[in-house]
This record gives structure tokens, sequence and C-alpha cells, in this order.
């Protein structure tokens, strides 16, 4: 089964918690604070793997998570870091995210990388709290929290050679002359329900990639037939193979319709290179009409050439044809080099305040939540250095001025705050 969508949900590693400790050592009456740090959260990466080809994997298995930091121990010692999370995906891979649809990444390297969720970093321990005026801080951070995505994974085939053309024009049947792939082959339309790739040798030291694109069909750009779920495959593609059924009624249509259908999905398609051959050259009936097909297609200035994938008359030319265009071709980086992408950052200091239907006030903002995800609440210390925050992100002041009242109940994440002028 080919699959060449899905969506996973990822989340790394919250940081490890800091450590609140005193040294207790005999002849050491002030040993003073010792607590350590917390280890960092694993991260979630995105890595390609050539074996792979499809999805598939992602339909049995959809959340991954990575491992969380250690908390840190008694003298200075730091927590172990979690170990990070690598997800293998086929190259091709087209990396959204879910809910806002921006584009992440685009994975076609052997061994490429993409870091989709980076771990929590540990929470400090309260030896990093002392100073000349505090010597002895009971105040300590929890680790901070993972992040967390939905991903839709798209792939989009890479093959140097698409072979296109309407159902049973005979593309399995020449991908498999050509190469060492074994697509399923029968005699009757859509027998191709997922594309195939297969590699063939040119010469010695030359091989290419070849992909069969399932069959198209008129609409195909607005998802009829197999539609845009194969369409999107022959945008890899550098050259394409245009194989037309010799038995059909009208060839000269048949291409026309498919270089339509691919021009509706992405302009660009119209402007592939492109070989384009009429199949089944074994059929007596198509030797009869070879002369009038030559004629049709010389009136619309494309070249043609006769081959039967069948019978193997004429497919090694028509590959080393195709070598040779692929060779004057510039890769797809080479024509469109990607454009660096500059996101605008909002300052994670921003807040926002909002009465709740219950008389009590939300408080939200990246850094403000945070912190309050990484206060340990039962240490007087750490409760004190979060009201500090509060007061330096002008946090109080704005719930004075939205009206707020002594004892009204503040919410910052998922914790409960009780409001003290």
């Amino acid at each position: 089964m080919f699959v060449d969508t899905a969506e996973i949900e990822v989340r790394s590693g919250k940081g490890g918690d800091g450590m609140v400790h005193f040294r207790r050592e005999k002849y050491v009456p002030r040993g003073g604070p010792d607590g350590g740090d917390g280890g960092r959260g694993g991260d979630v990466i995105l890595e390609v793997r050539p074996s792979l080809t499809t999805l598939f994997p992602f339909r049995n298995r959809a959340r991954y998570v990575a491992q969380e930091g250690k908390g840190g121990g008694s003298q200075d010692r730091t927590g172990h870091g979690g170990e990070t999370l690598v997800i293998y995906v086929p190259a091709g891979t087209i990396v959204y995210d879910a809910v806002s649809g921006e584009l992440i990444g685009d994975l076609t390297a052997p061994g490429q990388r993409l870091v989709v969720c980076k771990g929590g970093r540990g929470g400090r321990g309260n030896t990093r709290f002392k100073n000349a005026i505090h010597q002895a801080p009971r105040t300590a951070e929890r680790g901070e929290p993972g992040e967390e995505k939905r991903l839709r994974l798209e792939l989009k085939l890479i093959a140097d050679i698409g072979i296109v053309g309407v159902p049973n024009a005979g593309k399995s049947t020449l991908l498999s002359v050509l190469t060492n792939a074994r697509p399923k082959i029968a005699a009757y339309p859509f027998t191709t329900l997922e594309p195939n790739l297969g590699v063939a040798e040119v010469d010695d030291e030359t091989t290419v990639v070849l992909a069969d694109i399932p069959g198209l069909i008129e609409g195909a750009s607005q998802g009829v037939g197999l539609g845009f779920e194969f369409l999107r495959h022959v945008q890899r593609t550098r050259v394409l193979i245009h194989l037309l059924d010799g038995l059909s009624t009208d060839p000269l249509a048949d291409y026309s319709q498919i270089n339509t259908e691919m021009a509706l999905f992405d302009p660009a398609l119209a402007q592939k290179p492109q070989l384009v051959a009429v199949n089944k050259a074994d059929q007596p009936e198509v030797q009869e009409r070879w002369i009038d097909f030559q004629k049709q297609f010389k009136k619309k200035n494309v070249p043609v050439v006769l081959v039967s994938a069948l019978a193997r008359t004429g497919v090694r030319d028509l590959l080393l044809a195709a070598a040779g265009k692929l060779a004057e071709t510039p890769t797809l980086e080479e024509v469109a080099p990607p454009m660096p992408v500059y996101r605008p950052v909002e300052d994670p200091r921003l807040f926002q305040i909002r009465r709740e239907s219950d008389g009590g006030w939300r408080v939200s903002g990246v850094s403000i939540e945070r912190a309050a995800a990484m206060t340990f609440w039962e240490h007087d210390g750490s409760v004190r250095r979060f009201q500090k925050l509060m007061e330096h992100l002008g946090v109080d002041a704005a719930l004075e001025d939205a009206g707020a009242q002594e004892g009204d109940t503040v919410y910052v994440g998922e914790f409960e705050l009780e409001y003290q002028e």
C-alpha cells in the first residue's frame, strides 16, 4: 500500500528539574547550597532514510514523544539529558505545520535532518541563585516544558525521469523493461494505483531513477480519478517520457489532455523537457497507423518515436535519449534555489489579560506561562522570584489597571494564583 500523506503529533522532552539541596557533611558547618541543574529534554528530529519509499509507517503510529531530562542531584550534579528522538522519513518528504499550514522544511537528501521540536532546557538548581546577599537560597527552577506540534507530511517521489500518460498506455511495462522495478501489471485501466520507482543503467558509470506515475485522466488537476494525489510526484522529475497508447482512437488528443492537466496543476510542469513515444508497436494496427501518427504530431511540431515495451523494441534508444535530455537539464536546485524565509518573531515578553466567566483573570504570554511552569511553588524563594518577574514584565500593573481586586483569582497557564496588592 502506497501512502504519500500523513499527520503526526510530536513533542520534545521536558527539561529536568533543578534541585534545592544543601551540603550536610561532617566538619563543614556552613556547606552552602549544592543543588544541581536538570538535564535538557530530548529534541525531535526528522531524518531522511534512503531505504524508505512511503509514509505508511505513520499510519500505525501517530504520536511521538522524546525523552525528558533527568532532575539535578546533590553535589552540583547535572541530570542526564533526554535522548534525541529521530523519526525516519523517505527522501522527498515535505513537512508542514498541520495547524497553521506553514511550511517547516523540505527533506530531499539522504541523511538530511530537520529539528521540528527543541527539547526544554533543564531547570537551575539552588547553587545558581547563590550570591553575596543570599547565601542559602531556597530557590530552584523546574525544567522548561517541551514543544508540541502537529505535523502534516507530504511525499513527492524524487526521480530523474517521470513516465506519464493515460491509463493502460504501458507505463508500468516500460518501467519494468528499463529498470529493476517489478510493478504489478494487468490488462485493465488504472492497474497502477501507486507510483513505482526503478533504477536504469545507462552505461557503466551512469544510472538514472525513473518513476511510473499512475495514469491521468481529464479533470486530474481537480482531483478526478487518481488526480492530484499523484500529480505532485511529477513536480520532482526533471525530464518526462510521455507514453501514448498506440491503440487509442486519438493519441494526439490524449497527449494534449495530459499536458493540459499537468499545466493546470502546476504551470512549471508544462516547461519540463518531454520525449513523446507511441507504445505497442508490436500490434499490426499500430504499425498501420504509424504514418498518420507522425503526420499529426509533425503538424504540432512534436517529435515522436515508436516503441514496444512488451517486445522491447526501441526502448533502449528511448532511455538513451531521455538520459541525454537529463544531462542538458539543470537540477531543481539550479532552476529554483531556495529562498530564505524570514518570519517575524513575536516578543516573548508580551502578554494579554482577559476576564474569565468566573470573574477571575487569565494572563497569557510566552514568557509568563513558561516561568509559571518552571516555578517550584512549594519553595518560598521560587515564589518570590516569580513575583518579581510579574512586576518586571508589568503584569502586576496591568492587572491593577484592568480592575483586579484583592483576592481575585489569576490564571497563568495551568496554575491559579490569588491577586494581592
